[in-house]
C-alpha cells in the first residue's frame, strides 16, 4: 500500500512513520523491527515490506520467537504493553555481553502499566534508547472501517455467564481505551452519544469512552485540553438491528463473504475451470478494481467485469465474442503487458461466478421470503398478512441447509416481535434443529424478543421512506444503521432515544451537512478539509452491509465522513455460532481470533 493512501489505513501509517520511524531515524543506518501478533497484523494492514525498507528496516522478526543475535544492529520494538511481549524484549538484553542487538528503541501501542515499566527499567534500562507509547490500539480494516483487538468481546459482553463478572467490566474498559486511540488517531474529541435501550451496555461504554477522552486530552503530548470537535461518536448495541445480521445480502463483498469460504480475506479459486490449478487471491481495498466494485449489486458486477475484460482484450484484438476463463488464460500468455490487470479481473470474475452458482442453486428462492419477512411487505408493496405462510415453503424445502432455515426462522421471529414458546418448540422440532436451537433462543441475551410473552420492548428506530429509491426486488432491505447515519448528519436523532454522555456536547452542524444530491461533488481532499466526522461503534460486530452504508452515506453527504467500527466483522454463520455459544460456560467456548 502506498503510504499516502486515503482513510484510516493512511492515517495509521502516517502516525507510525512520524512517531516510530522518524523518531529513531539516522541516515545510512538499517534497523531490525521486532513485532508481536497484534503489531504484525496492524502493520500488514497499513503498509508493505517495500514501505518498511524505505524507512530503513531490513528485517522483520517476531518478538516471541528465538532469534539469532545481530549485535552490530539496533532494533525497534513495536509491541503491545503485555507481559509476554515485554518478556520477549527483556530476554534479548539479559546481560550486556549476550545482548541480541546493539540497542533497543521501544514503542508501545498503548499505555504501559507501571509494573511492566519498572520491570524493563530494572532489567535492561541501559540498552534502551527510547521508550514511548503511541496510542494505536485498533485495526484499520478499511479506509472507513476499524475493528478492535478484543476477539472474545462478544461472549464477554453478552453471555449470561458473564453478567455479574468483573470480566465484563474489564472488557468494557479495554474497548473504551481502544476507541479513544481511534479518536486520537483521527484527531477528534467527539460528542459521545448512545442508543438507550433495555440494557445499559451502550450507556456504560459511552460513559467510559467519555471519561477516557477527557483524560487523554488533558494529558496528550501538547499538554493542552482539546475542546470538543465538530464530530459525533455514536455507540449502539448489536441487538439494535438483528435483521441485517441474518439476511442474505446480494452486494458483491457481503455476498462473497457470506456464501464462500473466505478466510483472512483470502479467496481460493481454480483459474482454468474445476480441473485447473488452485490459486489464492487477497481481497484488499488498495486494489482499485475491488474498491470500485465491492459495494455493487451482483447483477451489476456480472455485467461490468466482462466489459472491462473486453476493453483490455480489444487493445490487442486478441479475442472476439464472449470471453471464457480459459480464453483469458491464453490471452494472458500473449499479453504480458496486461497480465496483472487481467489477472485481477479474472479473480473477480471467478468470485462473481462462484457467488452466482450458489445463488442460482438455492439462495435465489430464499431471498424473496427473507425480504418479505424483513420488510413486512412484498415486492409490490402489499402488506404480508401471514408471516408463517411466507416462512413455511423455506422450512419444507429439503435442499436448504439448516443454517439458512435458522436464518429464515429468525427473520420470522423478528418480524412478529417474538413468537410463543409452543410455536418456537414446534418450529425447532419440525426442522430438526434441536442441537442448534440456541442459535435462536439466545437472541434474548441481546435484548431481541424471541418469546413474545417475555418480550423486552425495544424502542425501534423510525425507518426512513425509501420508496422512491431504485432497488432490486431481492435487495429491498436497507440496514437500520444507514437511517441512523443519515438522521445523525441531518440532526434528526431524538435526544431522548440518543442521549449524550458528554457534559457539554458541541453543536452538531446538521445544516452544514448538505446532501450531494443538492450540490456538485468536490474532490476527496476538498470535501474532507472542512468536514465533520460521524463515528459509529457497534458492540458485538458489524456486517458487510453496514460497512457499505458508511461509504454510501459519506458519498451522499459531502460535508461529513462516516467511520464505522466494532469489536469484529460478522458473517451470518459466524454470528449464529457466537450466539449459540453464549449459554455455554467460558471454558467450553472456542474464541476465533480476529
Amino acid at each position: 500500500m502506498a503510504p499516502a493512501a486515503q482513510g484510516l489505513k493512511g492515517l495509521v501509517w502516517q502516525k507510525l512513520k512520524s512517531l516510530v520511524f522518524d523518531d529513531c531515524r539516522k541516515e545510512e543506518e538499517w534497523k531490525i523491527i521486532l513485532l508481536d501478533d497484534y503489531t504484525t497484523k496492524l502493520l500488514s494492514m497499513c503498509c508493505r515490506m517495500t514501505d518498511l525498507l524505505a524507512e530503513g528496516i531490513t528485517v522483520v522478526e517476531n518478538v516471541y520467537k528465538t532469534r539469532e543475535p545481530v549485535p552490530h544492529m539496533k532494533a525497534i520494538y513495536f509491541i503491545t504493553p503485555t507481559k509476554k511481549s515485554v518478556d520477549g524484549l527483556i530476554d534479548d538484553f539479559i546481560t550486556k555481553s549476550s545482548s541480541r542487538y546493539k540497542a533497543a528503541y521501544v514503542y508501545f501501542t498503548d499505555f504501559c502499566p507501571d509494573n511492566l515499566f519498572h520491570k524493563i527499567k530494572s532489567s535492561c534500562a541501559k540498552s534502551i534508547r527510547r521508550c514511548k507509547e503511541i496510542n494505536i490500539s485498533f485495526f484499520p480494516y478499511e479506509s472507513q472501517v476499524f475493528t478492535l483487538n478484543v476477539p472474545d468481546a462478544f461472549y464477554r459482553c453478552y453471555s449470561p455467564t458473564q453478567e455479574k463478572s468483573k470480566d465484563k467490566d474489564a472488557v468494557m474498559q479495554v474497548m473504551a481505551e481502544q476507541i479513544v486511540t481511534l479518536c486520537a488517531t483521527l484527531d477528534e474529541n467527539p460528542g459521545v452519544r448512545y442508543k438507550s435501550g433495555p440494557s445499559d451496555r451502550a450507556s456504560k461504554l459511552a460513559q467510559l469512552v467519555e471519561k477516557h477522552l477527557e483524560n487523554y486530552y488533558k494529558t496528550d503530548e501538547r499538554s493542552q485540553i482539546k475542546a470538543k470537535t465538530h464530530s459525533q461518536l455514536i455507540i449502539i448495541d448489536r441487538g439494535f438491528d438483528p435483521v441485517s445480521t441474518v439476511l442474505h445480502e446480494l452486494t458483491f463483498q457481503a455476498m462473497a463473504y457470506d456464501l464462500l469460504p473466505i478466510e483472512n480475506d483470502t479467496y481460493k479459486y481454480k483459474s482454468e475451470g474445476p480441473a485447473g490449478k488452485e490459486r489464492e487471491a487477497i481481497l484488499e481495498e488498495d486494489e482499485e478494481l475491488w474498491a470500485k466494485i465491492r459495494h455493487k449489486h451482483i447483477a451489476d458486477v456480472i455485467e461490468e467485469i466482462p466489459k472491462l475484460l473486453k476493453e483490455v482484450a480489444s487493445k490487442k484484438k486478441a479475442t472476439e465474442g464472449k470471453l471464457s476463463i480459459s480464453a483469458l488464460s491464453q490471452l494472458m500468455k500473449k499479453m504480458p503487458h496486461y497480465r496483472k490487470e487481467i489477472n485481477r479481473q479474472v479473480v473477480y470474475l471467478n468470485l462473481a461466478e462462484d457467488c452466482m452458482s450458489k445463488f442460482k442453486s438455492n439462495i435465489e428462492r430464499l431471498c424473496k421470503t427473507e425480504q418479505d419477512l424483513a420488510l413486512g411487505t412484498d415486492a409490490e408493496g402489499q402488506k404480508v398478512k401471514d408471516s408463517m405462510r411466507v416462512l413455511l415453503p423455506v422450512l419444507l424445502n429439503k435442499s436448504h441447509e439448516s443454517y439458512d432455515k435458522i436464518r429464515a426462522i429468525l427473520l420470522y421471529i423478528f418480524s412478529t416481535n417474538g413468537t410463543t414458546q409452543e410455536n418456537l418448540d414446534k418450529l425447532i422440532q419440525n426442522v430438526q434443529i434441536e442441537s442448534d436451537s440456541d442459535m435462536i433462543r439466545n437472541w434474548k441475551y441481546l435484548d431481541v424478543p424471541v418469546i413474545s410473552s417475555f418480550a423486552v420492548q425495544q424502542n425501534k428506530h423510525p425507518r426512513r421512506d425509501r420508496s422512491s429509491e431504485e432497488t432490486f426486488q431481492l435487495s429491498r432491505w436497507t440496514p437500520v444503521i444507514k437511517d441512523v447515519m443519515e438522521d445523525a448528519i441531518e440532526n434528526k436523532l431524538d435526544s431522548k432515544d440518543w442521549p449524550y454522555s458528554s457534559q457539554c456536547p458541541p453543536t452538531w452542524n446538521g445544516s452544514g451537512a448538505v446532501s450531494a444530491r443538492q450540490k456538485p461533488r468536490a474532490s476527496y481532499k476538498e470535501a474532507r478539509k472542512s468536514s465533520a466526522r460521524l463515528i459509529i461503534f457497534v458492540i458485538g460486530g458489524i456486517t458487510y452491509s453496514e460497512m457499505r452504508s458508511a461509504y454510501e452515506v459519506s458519498e451522499a453527504y459531502k460535508s461529513c465522513e462516516v467511520v464505522i467500527g466494532s469489536t469484529h466483522i460478522l458473517t451470518p454463520k459466524r454470528l449464529l455460532d457466537e450466539i449459540k455459544s453464549l449459554s455455554k460456560p467460558k471454558d467450553l467456548v472456542c474464541i476465533k481470533d480476529e
